[in-house]
């Protein structure tokens, strides 16, 4: 009878091997499908250690995660160049060394300078590895183009009026904008430089069918009505959805070039073993690794050259912009229906 009784207190209490917290030895905070529970499998049975991933879906919950006891709780995280700048102020991110990760030599020429890719370092330092990207390209429907667009003027085009699905974004769409009219640097915009922005965006609101949130979103119009073009912002994500749904679709990078996001492994400020941090990093730049990002994700990684672009593509990685809510603030204005001259511009 005691020994029964013994039985069901281990039951209820959780003592018992099983319940009981394993130690962890490497602890990644990532986007779901960057560290997928086979690639996790095969990289602790090679080093024999135990990994804990937590997932994150937006940017403000990272932000909010890392710094929660300054960065204590991780190892590892994945975030984009225009976000690492602000966790190096806030001391929540750490160099790395680049030295340590001899599969930096099989990356793409394009991610072999460090030094040129806005955000990745700092003061000679590097604080992030290029891991996957996604640049913000044109699909358009064959039925309505012999040849592919070369400009993104052709969302200006009036023939399109009311064929066009543009993206429900204030930051980027402002960018956008200031590609077209071909401001030197479209992130830091002066006030003339904005408001000519805030006029070629007006402009566009006149010839899109809908501004979409999501690429399902988008995926939905697109199946509904007679769309000729789609800015993606979701890049090659958004392009594979269409594909697999059996549109007959293009894609392409305007002459001009397309923006990009580019995300990083960054090494937390709370690491409690950097060699192991740095190994994690050499073993998802291992080629079949990366590759498992496009197959699955239908992501671009940094090892193999993806076949929906070409390397002579202009790439415009993302940067902090001059002011979010500005932007914001004037985007909701055009949305609103406003005329320019109903606009409090600066």
């Amino acid at each position: 009878m005691l020994r029964l009784l013994f039985i069901v207190l281990l039951v209820f209490t959780g003592f018992n091997s099983a319940s009981a917290a394993e130690p962890v030895d490497l602890r990644v905070l990532a986007w779901p499908g960057y560290a997928d529970a086979d690639m996790v499998a095969a990289f602790e049975k090679r080093y024999k250690v135990k990994v804990k991933v937590s997932y994150i879906t937006n940017d403000d919950e990272m932000w909010l995660r890392m710094g929660h006891k300054q960065g204590a709780n991780y190892d590892l995280f994945a975030v984009n160049t225009a976000e690492l700048q602000r966790y190096i102020d806030a001391k929540l991110a750490t160099p790395l060394n680049p030295q340590a990760i001899g599969n930096m030599a099989k990356q793409l020429p394009r991610f072999t300078s460090l030094q040129d890719i806005p955000g990745v370092t700092r003061d000679e330092q590097v604080y992030a590895i290029p891991y996957t990207y996604s640049e913000m390209g044109l699909i358009y429907n064959k039925n309505y183009f012999e040849q592919p667009p070369i400009s993104w003027n052709v969302l200006w085009d009036p023939q399109f009026q009311g064929k066009i699905l543009a993206y429900n974004g204030s930051a980027h769409n402002y960018t956008l904008a200031g590609m077209v009219l071909g401001v030197e640097n479209p992130f830091q915009q002066t006030n003339q430089q904005l408001k000519l922005s805030t006029e070629q965006l007006l402009a566009l609101r006149r010839n899109v069918l809908t501004f979409y949130s999501s690429p399902e979103e988008a995926s939905e119009f697109y199946n509904q009505e007679s769309v000729a073009l789609v800015f993606a912002n979701y890049g090659a994500q958004q392009l594979k959805q269409l594909q697999d749904a059996g549109a007959d679709i293009g894609y392409v990078i305007p002459q001009e070039g397309a923006l990009a996001w580019l995300d990083c492994w960054a090494m937390s400020s709370g690491v409690k073993n950097q060699d192991l941090a740095h190994k994690w990093i050499d073993f998802t730049l291992e080629p079949w690794v990366s590759q498992l990002l496009t197959e699955r994700q239908g992501l671009a990684n940094t090892i193999v050259q993806d076949t929906r672009s070409l390397p002579e593509d202009k790439i415009i990685w993302l940067e902090e912009v001059e002011d979010h809510q500005r932007r914001s603030e004037f985007w909701e204005n055009i949305l609103s229906g406003k005329t320019l001259q109903m606009m409090s511009l600066p």
